[in-house]
């Protein structure tokens, strides 16, 4: 039995996802599921697809309704996931015919496809493509050569374009296309913008396209065809029914984990969130419908920066909108609250911050000094989303209150919370957004004008290193937690050209060694190694001690200084390197506030 096999006899049932895919939604499914650690199953018709699976088991070969319901049932499917490409019609129907019979959900992944051009032909079905043209590149796939024969008949030069493969070269040449119809598929359009067959340009009146979306190159391959003259005909993609089946669309990755979670709560270990800009958005949106339509929808469509749209729950009071913020499992004091939006008309779009939402008062922002701190990418979605001529305010009701939670007032956000975000989705990675706010506090210590940066861990490390210097300004603190290697790293980015790293024993016997990272999810004190730093500091001792911070007590007085220069020695060693451009100065802090230093 191999890995893989036993993996799965062990994961909960509960648990088990199909996904249907051989396209880029495909791969992109496979990148979300990923993240989860657990086992799912991956299908494609001809197994030609060059993937990589960590947690996922390969299925290749088609299916029938009854080879799928076996499937299904076998392994004990609980979840469906629609990747297939949008002109595979019939699979589409046979994976909506089987769910519904053994009651199963789907996710459709769907492509984002442009708004349809009126300079374009429009066709529902290849009996009509015109005949009145002299040569005609069809791009819609080896399977269509048979259904085009037609126009040859007609007088029409039909140029295939096909994948390289062995498989579509023998398909298209018994539907009786020749070696000089056929042209071989090697990627993107050529740099020169020309449709290229064998490394020659190809002649063409007009070419026959699948609306294919995005992700299929659709909109780079029309803009193409137009530049050059030629007429540009579109095959409709299908439409389909879901009937009663649990269907439930998305169009990018977010909204794939969201329905996931939604789904099956068990498959991911944690949950992901919305930002407080896409919350606000969603607010605005509502609000906007509401003013111009006078209808008040449940859920509203948000287009977020990477294109997708996901729908987002929102509510009403008397005169505003609003969404609560979900930070899903990602820690965030946030969680809760109520973001509002009010709208009036105006003559043009504008965005204000209202009470609850802070503002900025130091340099080193989006925006200067007396904007509302709602960052650009929010302000971005709003715009995107909203298409009417109308003065947005934002406003918060708990955000002053939880902005003390925050690191607004450190960041001279004075007021209440930011309004941020730049994907629109909190993933419940704490690292992440805790390393991001890392970032922009040094970009803030930065723009103080401050030559020195000191880091530290937390509030008490911060109190006691701040007593050696009083006339540094608040901002020139910047708080690291664990993540030690990472704010150093950030401070070199951003030029700082001192820094004064202040650390607790506990923290830096992990250092001392070369974690950098100290979080005790990762690393746990080494005893062998506070040993041989003992042992280096001509100080050894018998007593016993549970937690680093207790050495303080075990270590003869006489010999502290001697150990804490070993200590910070070792650290140095580890540090310095991330900073190659900057002085260093490394301070170890005593339970009582005692400062020791090279």
């Amino acid at each position: 039995m191999n890995y893989l096999s036993y993996i799965c006899m062990t994961e909960s049932y509960r648990n088990m996802i199909l996904v249907f895919g051989g396209t880029t939604e495909g791969r992109k499914a496979v990148e979300v599921l990923e993240e989860a650690g657990h086992v799912y199953y991956y299908s494609t018709k001809t197994g030609e697809q060059d993937i990589t699976l960590h947690h996922g088991i390969r299925v290749d070969g088609a299916m029938d309704a009854d080879k799928m319901a076996s499937f299904l049932h076998e392994h004990h499917i609980r979840l469906l996931i629609d990747a297939a490409h949008p002109f595979a019609l019939q699979l589409h129907q046979t994976i909506i015919k089987t769910a519904q019979e053994l009651e199963i959900p789907i996710i459709r992944y769907e492509r984002i496809y442009p708004k349809r051009d009126s300079r374009l032909t429009w066709i529902d079905d290849y009996s009509q493509v015109p005949a009145d043209m002299k040569t005609l590149l069809a791009t819609t796939g080896v399977q269509s050569i048979s259904k085009l024969k037609h126009l040859e008949t007609q007088g029409v030069h039909v140029i295939y374009r096909i994948l390289p493969r062995l498989s579509s070269i023998s398909l298209a040449k018994k539907q009786g296309a020749n070696e000089k119809q056929l042209c071989y598929y090697s990627g993107n359009i050529a740099s020169n913008g020309s449709f290229m067959c064998q490394g020659e340009p190809i002649e063409a009146d007009a070419i026959l396209m699948k609306e294919s979306g995005l992700s299929g190159g659709f909109q780079e391959k029309v803009d193409n065809a137009l530049s050059k003259g030629m007429r540009v005909i579109v095959l409709k993609r299908p439409q389909w029914s879901t009937n009663k089946v649990a269907f439930t669309t998305v169009n990018g990755p977010y909204g794939l984990r969201r329905a996931v979670e939604q789904l099956l709560p068990d498959f991911f270990p944690l949950k992901s969130g919305l930002t407080t800009g896409t919350c606000a958005t969603a607010a605005a949106i509502a609000a906007t419908i509401r003013l111009v339509k006078n209808e008040m929808p449940k859920e509203v469509p948000v287009r977020l920066p990477n294109g997708e749209t996901i729908n987002i729950a929102v509510s009403y009071g008397a005169d505003y909108a609003y969404c609560i913020k979900q930070a899903g499992d990602d820690p965030d004091v946030t969680d809760g609250i109520e973001i509002r939006a009010s709208v009036r008309d105006s003559d043009h779009f504008e965005i204000n911050g209202g009470y609850g939402v802070g503002r900025f008062t130091l340099p080193g922002f989006d925006y200067p000094p007396g904007e509302a701190a709602i960052n650009r990418s929010p302000r971005q979605m709003m715009r995107e989303n909203i298409k009417e001529n109308v003065a947005v305010t934002i406003i918060v009701p708990d955000g002053e209150e939880v902005a003390r939670k925050t690191f607004n007032p450190r960041l001279g956000i004075v007021g209440g919370i930011s309004i941020i975000g730049v994907s629109g989705i909190v993933k419940p990675f704490s690292e992440e957004a805790f390393i991001n706010s890392i970032r922009k506090c040094m970009e803030v210590a930065k723009a103080s004008g401050t030559d020195r940066v000191v880091i530290n861990s937390g509030a008490k490390s911060e109190r006691y290193v701040r007593t050696l210097y009083p006339s540094l300004p608040y901002q020139a603190f910047v708080e690291y937690g664990n993540y030690i290697g990472e704010t150093l790293k950030i401070a070199e980015e951003n030029g700082i050209g001192h820094i004064i790293l202040g650390v607790m024993l506990g923290k830096a016997v992990k250092l001392a060694e070369g974690h950098l990272d100290t979080h005790s999810r990762r690393v746990t004190m080494n005893r062998s190694f506070i040993k041989r730093m003992l042992e280096e500091a001509h100080c050894e001792t018998t007593a016993d001690y549970t937690l680093a911070r207790e050495l303080w007590q075990v270590i003869p007085k006489e010999k502290i200084e001697v150990f804490s220069h070993v200590v910070i020695s070792h650290c140095y060693q580890h540090c310095k390197p991330l900073v190659p451009h900057a002085k260093l100065t490394i301070l170890l802090i005593d339970d009582d506030g005692t400062i020791h230093s090279l």
